[in-house]
């Protein structure tokens, strides 16, 4: 099977540079990297250090629903471009593990289909929840403060 890791779209990005409100309505505030732990949503690369940045709550959902998580996310304050995700995402090889949860069709999470993984083991556990007919795509998230990394998807 080959994945596909799909970033923040663009579409949410330029709202976001433009001066857009995050997902409470709030304005994102602005910081300036020390160029640890600072990883972008968009471009799925750490934010390096000196670089301006943006924090914000983020909800990677088409509309709000019980399930519909929204955290805290970080990304480049100046424009930068999204992957075309292919590859393993840098910022998925920061951390030593993960969190994958399964989203059916409807974005429900899919239950039994959530746990923490080593960083080792992301891509297998993609595929394997991926297999299955009722996970449309999984998430990954941050294994210690539950923030959105990105989704993946069967290519």
């Amino acid at each position: 099977m080959t994945l596909r890791y799909i970033a923040m779209p663009d579409r949410d990005a330029a709202r976001l540079w433009q001066g857009g409100r995050d997902a409470y309505g709030n304005l994102p505030e602005r910081h300036i990297s020390d160029g640890v732990g600072v990883p972008c949503r968009h471009c799925l690369r750490n934010v390096e250090e000196g670089d301006a940045y943006l924090i914000l709550a983020y909800r990677p959902f088409s509309s709000a629903q019980p399930y519909a998580e929204t955290g805290p996310i970080f990304m480049h304050a100046d424009q930068c471009r999204a992957p075309d995700g292919a590859l393993l995402p840098p910022i998925l090889a920061s951390s030593k593990e993960y969190l994958l949860r399964g989203y059916g069709s409807d974005e429900r999470i899919v239950y039994g289909s959530g746990g923490v993984f080593p960083a080792e083991m992301l891509e297998q556990r993609a595929e394997e929840l991926l297999a299955r007919t009722d996970i449309a795509y999984v998430h990954v998230r941050s294994a210690k403060y539950n923030c959105y990394q990105c989704r993946i998807e069967a290519a």
